[in-house]
């Protein structure tokens, strides 16, 4: 029988399938009865389940990290897909291909550790090639660079995910430099290629996504600034000042005290990692919550927690017809405002160019009522 992945879930689909148990809670309904959630997750995404009746059986027939075979019915609700479990069972690892229950990057290994190859071979500064040779050849540090996800939860959750994030970085890097020669692209590549480095020992991914020991108590900042310290004192006779402004990068990549960061930006080069490295995650992030949903007919996306809102998706609905004047050609019925309204035929007279004064001006007003930050919204444990 051919596996069914959580992307293809629809719903009231009849669901008996395996998955891997990233979270198992147990809580109290209103009625006094206890129910259990469980976020079941494969390589395609995560759908949570919900466990009604026999709740003390099945709970102790598994555990957070176990993979079950799960026997429900998918159910829409508050727009996300959710399957009420009927029955399940711990399966052991052998019965299991791990293959099919983490998500992974689209791009192969080999391709991106290619890539990686090409950006070192592009360094023209001794040392700094020197020093990406020293990570390269360091087969255990290489092994989690290539495989550990970028984050748990916002941006590049899969199996890959920092070196695939390392390397969109590098990209931009590549490209801002052709634009402004005076930045020390050697410098900047090399940081954008070992500001997440940390991560390798920060985060766990042998099963689910999450974070280790030495993860929770020191993060991945300063595990990977103790990591280029090491790899350093491996080159001889490498430049102090060019030492010192390698190591602000990493201190400095999350741009803002509140976002982590020990210090803030203080050169020219790591002001443009904190950005591109911004750039990437919320493109990434973004990008993967609107193709939770490749599927639906909906315009809009469900809800992001968090970036507190929800996203447009691009071409899904006919384009607004406009007049000469810029105003919408027909009425929308569900505006329920006439088209003869004595208001909006004196808004059709205005200049175009004074509405825009006034648009513009609205919507200021509201953002800096609500106080928002629209650029500075990374979670702060978890970027």
């Amino acid at each position: 029988m051919k596996k069914v992945y959580a992307g293809q879930i629809r719903d009231r689909d009849i669901v008996q399938e395996s998955f891997l148990v990233r979270e198992k809670i147990t809580a109290m309904a209103r009625n006094g009865k206890p129910y259990l959630t469980i976020k079941l997750m494969d390589r395609t995404g995560e759908i949570e389940g919900r466990v009604w009746d026999r709740v003390e059986e099945l709970s102790g027939a598994f555990d957070k990290d176990d993979f079950v075979q799960v026997q429900g019915k998918a159910s829409l609700y508050l727009g996300k897909m959710q399957l009420v479990v009927q029955d399940l069972k711990k399966l052991e690892d052998s019965q299991v291909d791990l293959g099919d229950y983490m998500p992974v990057a689209t791009r192969s290994k080999a391709d991106m550790l290619s890539e990686l190859g090409a950006w070192i071979e592009s360094l023209t500064t001794p040392c700094l090639k020197t020093l990406m040779e020293r990570f390269l050849a360091d087969e255990s540090f290489m092994h989690g660079y290539a495989s550990a996800p970028a984050a748990k939860a916002i941006h590049h959750v899969y199996l890959g995910g920092l070196l695939d994030h390392s390397l969109a970085v590098a990209r931009l890097v590549d490209d801002i430099c052709r634009h402004y020669p005076s930045v020390n692209r050697d410098l900047l590549l090399t940081g954008a290629l070992l500001h997440d480095i940390g991560k390798v020992a920060e985060l766990c991914y042998e099963r689910s996504f999450g974070y280790t020991d030495a993860g929770k108590l020191l993060g991945h900042i300063a595990i990977g600034f103790q990591m280029l310290d090491s790899k350093l004192a491996q080159v001889e006779d490498f430049p102090p000042e060019t030492a010192l402004l390698l190591k602000h990068l990493l201190l400095s990549h999350h741009g803002q005290y509140e976002y982590g960061s020990p210090k803030r930006p203080k050169t020219l080069e790591a002001t443009i990692l904190n950005y591109l490295d911004d750039l990437d995650s919320k493109i990434n992030g973004i990008q993967a919550h609107i193709d939770k949903e490749p599927d639906s007919d909906e315009s809009w996306t469900g809800y992001h927690r968090i970036y507190d809102r929800y996203f447009y998706k691009t071409g899904s609905v006919a384009p607004l017809l406009l007049d000469e004047g810029g105003c919408p050609a027909t009425a929308a019925p569900e505006c329920g405002v006439p088209a003869t309204d004595t208001a909006t035929a004196e808004t059709r007279r205005q200049p175009a160019e004074r509405r825009r004064r006034g648009f513009n001006c609205a919507i200021g007003d509201q953002l800096r009522g609500k106080n928002l930050d629209l650029f500075n919204l990374n979670e702060r444990d978890d970027h």
